[in-house]
Parts: structure tokens; sequence; C-alpha cells
């Protein structure tokens, strides 16, 4: 006997709400278009949900925006939750092109600089999380450039719909995740004496896909150990 040597499994999302609505005994021939307009609601709330849950590796992808000398605060894409990791460029492309990695700070820290439009190569920004977000930029760029802001951005999920074979904005092994989340949110609507069980199995597909959804590398701890031995 052997194997497939096949990794095409991409169930559609309307096969992955078939797959839930059976965890809470709903056969396919007893689902009306009610079920299905129900459906494609709490699959994208659980989508919504999963993007809270961030930083979901398969969503974080590299942004570059171009800085404009004694410009301070540029447009964010809408779909943007949180940024990750920054660095400002200069010279991207070139053979002498740095990277000079930056830290957020918070509106507040933001608020507390007298001097706002002090010129140089940014340093620190403040992500401000509008429905319209935007970043902005400490040091304001000066015209030492030019200044590239590279950023990974932590995005929400892609909205989910039945018809057309769609599939989900989901890897592999997110599938049985969904299944899971999705029957228990089902279950509050169409067969609440499965709620708990459902909400029990859920949370372990969660955990299960979740907990693989990291990157597998070695974490290293310094101790500052310049206040026990001064110079």
């Amino acid at each position: 006997m052997t194997s497939s040597g096949t990794y095409a499994f991409s169930p559609s999302n309307g096969e992955l709400v078939l797959a839930a609505y059976e965890r809470i005994q709903i056969r396919a021939p007893a689902i009306r278009q009610e079920h299905m307009l129900s459906a494609r609601r709490e699959l994208n709330f659980l989508f919504s949900q999963w993007s809270n849950a961030s930083p979901n590796l398969w969503e974080i992808p590299l942004v570059s925006q171009t800085l404009t000398p004694g410009t301070a605060t540029y447009s964010v894409n809408a779909n943007t939750i949180m940024i990750l990791d920054a660095v400002i460029t200069l010279n991207q492309g070139s053979a002498n092109q740095s990277d000079l990695y930056v830290t957020p700070i918070s509106r507040t820290e933001y608020m507390s600089y007298a001097s706002k439009f002090t010129q140089g190569r940014p340093t620190i920004y403040w992500f401000d999380r509008l429905i319209s977000p935007t970043i902005t930029l400490y040091p304001v760029p000066d015209s030492g450039g030019p200044y590239t802001l590279n950023y990974y951005s932590c995005t929400q999920m892609q909205d989910a719909n039945l018809a057309g074979g769609e599939t989900p904005d989901v890897p592999y092994r997110f599938f049985d995740a969904i299944v899971a989340g999705m029957s228990h949110r089902l279950a509050r609507i169409y067969a609440p004496q499965m709620e708990a069980a459902r909400k029990v199995d859920s949370t372990e597909a969660w955990g299960i896909a979740a907990e693989q959804d990291t990157e597998n590398v070695n974490f290293n701890l310094a101790p500052g150990l310049s206040v026990y031995y001064p110079k």
C-alpha cells in the first residue's frame, strides 16, 4: 500500500461549514439558506477573533514606505492590526544599504516630546491605531536619505464567502481549528445543548494550531551584569 504522494487537500469554505454542521448533528439535507447565512457571518466573526489573537505568521507581509524629508506622518493600510518590527533603511537596494532598527512608543510618550519637528534619521515611531491608521516617525526624516521605512505588518484575515468554491485564508494546519471553531459558534445558534462540548473542541484545536504557528528558533537571555561589576 502506498501513500498519495500529494499535498493538495484544500477544502472550500463551504465544505468546512458543512463539516462544522455535522459536528452539531445537522446533516447536509437539513441545511437551509438561513443556515448558510449564519455560517458566513460566524466564519467572518471567527476570523476576526483570530486576527485579534495575532500574530498569525501567514498574515505578516513586509511593507515598504518611501519617506519624504520634513514629513513625519504616513498612512498605513487599514487592514493593519499591529506593526511587529521596523527599520529605517538608508540607500535601499544599493551596495551601501544600511538598516537602523526603530522601536515603538505610545501616544503619551509622543505627546511628551517638546520638539516634535526635530529632523534627523528616525529612531522611533508611534503607530496610531485609528480606523484609518497612521505611523508617525521621530525625529522627522531629514534630507540625509533617501530613507525607506520597512516594517512587518500583522494584518487582518481576508473576508470569507461560501460561494464559488472559495477557500479560506489559512494554511493547512488550521483547517481543523476552523471546523471546531465554527461548530462551537453554530452550536450557540442551532444546538445550544452541545455548545459546551464544542467549546472544548474549539479551544483544543485552536491551541494545537496556534502552538505550531511559531518560529522554531533559539531564545537567548543575556543578563546585564554591569550593575554588579562596574568599571
